[in-house]
């Protein structure tokens, strides 16, 4: 009981509000904001009809699927951002969603040459190259190591990537939504390596898939004994055909192009191959010209999620909770802070639930909205010590001609009729 009224005298807009709120309900004030209350609401004084018949019986939908209410959540994609959409990507509806783990369904893809159906049966992952014993690998191999599970993100280099000009697109579906993150189980690619015998020289993975860009890329093999999963479940269930099925790579904190979908070839060299995949592109070309490489890690990075152009403001003027995520590639998330006038001051965000290494985290402000404008910005300190930069800032180093690893901070216009416009603030 203490903790409530201390609640209470912390926020008393906010219980004034929801005071207002439960007799308005009940039909016993009337003014702003409560058009209805002059009368009884019939949503709750009366009997609906669904409560007055039976639902659905248990076996309607063996496979479970969001009720109808919810069918605009979906992920979309940018019909001008490629040529073909079997070489593209569409968007995680993060405006949309809480907490910090993405549903398969609306989780974010990017294919090179489409997904493709492979089944489990028909499965096979080699292991060749520098190694004491080459070998290849079925789906029920697999199943047979010991099990590891972990919970990371996985963000494509590009994310941000359409904003390095300037603002360009409402929604933060579309300016930061190729990003996902889900809990893996399958095994640790150390133990598939050791089971091979990496040889003295082998400095080096390549790593490709069974679809026809097989899409190849080196990973150090520091990186792939310590924390890379060969993965077949993700959020508790098989992985789905556009994430994988039935075996991907999961690289965390790294790029999401190398995690490589339907996993077909590990193969162990004494350096780099240097393919498509990571020479002419998936590079940070620099102003003088230069492409800068192996920036394979994604640094820290935040966005406001809601209120943002897809979610706008639609209760007036009031308690306001603030909310988005934050990640990093190098470690934890330590601190998010939120600005409410484009960055001149800033004040200290909740985190809410577990800040878990290289895995999205959520954060939360309350806040008593007047109705004025808002330039609504957030930025993340992970535990290293490093602070999410401006656009400005990287664009002093990179210039305006980069694609990848953009991870400036996101402006949001919210405007005193709630609607939200994706600006930058000179």
């Amino acid at each position: 009981m203490s903790t409530d009224n201390n609640d209470e005298t912390r926020n008393p807009s906010r219980r004034r509000f929801l005071q207002s709120s439960a007799m308005a309900g009940a039909g016993l004030i009337a003014g702003a904001g409560a058009a209805s209350a002059a009368a009884p609401d019939p949503l709750i004084t009366e009997v609906q009809d669904w409560a007055s018949v039976f639902g659905d019986p248990v076996d309607a939908t063996p496979y479970g699927m969001p009720i109808h209410f919810e069918e605009h959540v979906v992920r979309r994609n940018v019909e001008w951002l490629t040529e073909s959409t079997a070489s593209s990507i569409n968007f995680t509806p993060i405006h949309a969603l809480e907490g910090t783990i993405t549903p398969q369904g609306v989780a974010f893809e990017r294919h090179h040459s489409g997904a493709i159906e492979l089944s489990k049966p028909d499965y096979r992952l080699m292991i060749n190259g520098l190694v004491d014993r080459p070998l290849v690998f079925t789906f029920e191999d697999l199943l047979r190591f010991p099990r590891a599970m972990t919970t990371a993100f996985c963000e494509c280099a590009a994310n941000g990537g359409m904003e390095w000009g300037g603002a360009q697109l409402e929604g933060v579906q579309f300016t930061q939504g190729m990003i996902h993150n889900m809990e893996y189980t399958g095994v640790m690619l150390r133990d598939l390596l050791s089971e091979s015998g990496v040889k003295p020289e082998g400095k080096w993975i390549y790593v490709e898939g069974h679809d026809a860009s097989s899409n190849g890329r080196s990973i150090p093999l520091e990186k792939a004994m310590d924390d890379v999963m060969v993965a077949f479940f993700a959020n508790g269930e098989a992985l789905r055909k556009e994430h994988g099925y039935p075996v991907r790579l999961v690289v965390p904190g790294w790029e999401g192009n190398m995690w490589i979908k339907w996993l077909r070839r590990i193969g162990v060299y004494d350096q780099a191959v240097e393919s498509r995949e990571e020479t002419s592109k998936y590079t940070d070309l620099m102003p003088d010209g230069r492409a800068r490489k192996w920036t394979w890690v994604m640094d820290a990075k935040s966005v406001i999620t809601s209120p943002s152009p897809q979610a706008p403001i639609r209760h007036g003027k009031g308690p306001l909770v603030i909310t988005g995520l934050a990640w990093s590639g190098n470690g934890k998330i330590d601190r998010v802070d939120v600005s409410l006038d484009g960055g001149r001051n800033w004040q200290e965000a909740r985190i809410t639930g577990d800040a878990r290494p290289k895995a999205l985290t959520r954060f939360h402000l309350d806040i008593d909205w007047d109705g004025s404008e808002l330039f609504l910005q957030s930025r993340a300190i992970d535990d290293t010590g490093y602070v999410q930069p401006t656009k400005q800032a990287l664009r002093e180093i990179r210039g305006l001609n980069n694609v990848y690893h953009n991870n400036g901070i996101q402006t949001w216009w919210v405007k005193a009729d709630g609607e939200v416009e994706n600006v930058e603030i000179a």
